[in-house]
C-alpha cells in the first residue's frame, strides 16, 4: 500500500470511530465553530452533516461556502499529546441536491440512525462538503497534506 493510501485508510478509520466534528464557518467578519454529527462517503471525497436552515452556521455557509471540519481522537488525557490524531478537512459546502438526496441521506443515517426524525424535519438541510484537502496531524506536530483533487 502506498503512503497516501495508508494515510487515507487511517482517515477512514478515524472517521468511522468518531461521531462528531467541529465545523468552522465564516460570515465574512468572524469565524464560527459548531459541533455537528458527520458522516463521509466511502471514497472520502464528501463529508455530510445536517443543520437547521435557521442557524448561524447555515447563514454563514450561504454567505461563504468555504468551510473546514476538524475530526479528532482526543480523550482529554495526557496520552493525547502522543496518541491523538486530528484531521482537518477543507472544502466547499452546499445543500445536497435532489438527485442524490436519498443516497446521501442513507449514508448519513447509517452512522446516525438516532437522527432520523431530525433529518426529516422540513427546516433541516443535509449538507455536503466536497473536500479539497485533508490535513492529518499526529503527535501534535507531524502534518501532511492529502489532495482529494484527482
Amino acid at each position: 500500500m502506498n503512503p497516501i493510501s495508508e494515510e487515507k485508510e487511517k482517515i477512514r478509520q478515524l472517521f468511522a470511530s468518531q461521531m462528531l466534528a467541529v465545523l468552522a464557518t465564516d460570515d465574512g467578519e468572524f469565524p464560527y465553530t459548531s459541533l455537528v454529527a458527520f458522516s463521509c462517503t466511502e471514497d472520502l471525497k464528501c463529508l455530510l452533516f445536517v443543520t437547521d436552515r435557521f442557524t448561524r452556521k447555515y447563514k454563514n455557509m450561504e454567505k461563504n461556502p468555504h468551510v473546514s471540519l476538524l475530526i479528532d481522537s482526543r480523550s482529554n488525557r495526557p496520552e493525547d499529546f502522543e496518541n491523538a490524531i486530528a484531521v482537518t478537512a477543507v472544502g466547499r459546502v452546499a445543500p445536497v441536491g435532489e438527485d442524490e438526496k436519498e443516497e446521501m441521506k442513507k449514508i448519513f443515517l447509517s452512522k446516525h440512525p438516532r437522527l432520523k426524525d431530525f433529518v426529516n424535519v422540513s427546516a433541516t438541510v443535509l449538507m455536503k462538503v466536497e473536500t479539497d484537502f485533508y490535513y492529518p496531524v499526529s503527535r501534535f506536530q507531524q502534518v501532511r497534506e492529502i489532495s482529494m483533487k484527482e
